[in-house]
């Protein structure tokens, strides 16, 4: 193999399929990077055996070959050459030589038939949506997924793809999101869902920031591929049936709650100080003067007691939950202004933008 690039869209390949490399003493070969050319095109590669990214850069391709070389290693001296045209060549399989204008190098690796294959996958339901959509949809999600694996069925994202939507859900049944991103209508879609593990869902999410125009979807029967411009992100899917969430979903409320989003973040987290110490429970307390009082117990550490000007619209109410469940998801509503809604002290409360219907979360209540 030989080729000519540049040293910057080099680079950028390689901090981007890094992210899927494995620190594995077992495999070694997951450790590195494939590097191989096909035609006038190279490829690099990625895989921890469950997500695997693959980048294709246009250049110019002399001779065709393949080798892996350790990630770290490669990526590091690259980042440490000039801008500039840099020659990349295999000798013997095993060694990849690097050429810049100040400077030769040899680094060695593993053959290239030691590196897992990337299975295709089947085209079996295909979707495309605005990248920076999907991002929003999924920063608004992943946080709520379980990090317990005795459920691995809570442990990832909920896909639904309805014949008008796609549905993003995750929870770790303390608290839950719900998202939806309206799409082409399609009559004939089939419903299709399936279960993407939460890691695949940051790395995607990641991946998505710095991308442009839409990502194409695509769901076989055990994996799901990602392709965004030169990006192709494979993941496999967690199997099992994710739970019936909307029945948990509050369809009525006795108390809704109209708030600033900044002013409730910044009164949380100076309560949350203070309830650290017992079981992160704060205490929300509504009236129709239009006040909220948010509070803890007294503690080791001390007290706090917050309030805030809000627009109510029912009863009093009052309900204690989790700090950290409700400061999670304020800084990604993306809106000004934040609703909540109350039954009663055992019901779950309902957090939504106050602009934006397809974005729901839902928190469980704690003893008062």
């Amino acid at each position: 193999m030989k080729v000519f690039c540049n040293q910057k869209e080099l680079l950028n390949a390689l901090n981007i399929v890094s992210k899927a490399v494995s620190q594995n003493v077992v495999l070694p070969v997951l450790n590195n990077i494939l590097i191989k050319t096909e035609g006038k095109e190279m490829f690099f590669a990625a895989t921890n055996l469950e997500i695997a990214i693959k980048y294709h850069l246009q250049t110019d391709v002399r001779n065709e070959g393949s080798m892996t070389v350790p990630a770290k290693l490669f990526t590091n001296y690259i980042s440490l050459l000039p801008d500039e045209k840099v020659e990349l060549s295999v000798l013997d399989n095993l060694t990849l030589a690097i050429k810049s204008s100040s400077s030769q190098t040899k680094i060695k690796g593993i053959h290239s038939d030691e590196f897992p294959l990337i299975p295709k996958t089947e085209k079996d339901h295909t979707l495309s949506i605005p990248a920076k959509e999907l991002e929003k949809a999924l920063n608004q999600v992943v946080f709520s997924a379980s990090l317990n694996t005795s459920r691995p069925v809570l442990s990832g994202v909920y896909f639904l793809f309805d014949k008008d939507a796609l549905k993003l859900v995750a929870t770790d049944s303390y608290r839950l999101s719900e998202r939806k991103i309206s799409t082409k209508k399609d009559k004939d879609a089939a419903r299709v869902e399936c279960i993407v593990p939460a890691r695949t869902a940051f790395e995607l999410s990641k991946l998505l920031s710095k991308a442009a125009g839409d990502v194409d979807i695509t769901i076989s029967k055990n994996q799901i591929l990602f392709a965004i411009g030169a990006i192709e992100l494979t993941s496999r899917l967690i199997e099992g049936k994710f739970p019936d969430y909307e029945r948990i979903i509050p369809k009525t409320s006795k108390t809704k709650i109209l708030t600033s989003t900044a002013d409730l973040e910044l009164a949380m987290k100076r309560v949350s100080l203070f309830a650290k110490e017992d079981s992160n429970s704060v205490k929300i307390s509504v009236t129709n003067d239009g006040k909220m009082m948010i509070s803890t117990e007294e503690t080791k550490v001390g007290e706090e007691k917050a309030e805030i000007s809000v627009t109510i619209e029912g009863e009093n109410n009052k309900i204690a939950f989790n700090a950290q469940y409700l400061l999670d998801v304020l800084p990604v509503l993306g809106e000004d202004k934040v609703c909540l809604e109350i039954n009663d002290k055992l019901s779950p409360v309902v957090v939504r933008p106050q602009k934006n219907a397809d974005y729901t979360y839902i928190i469980m209540p704690l003893k008062i």
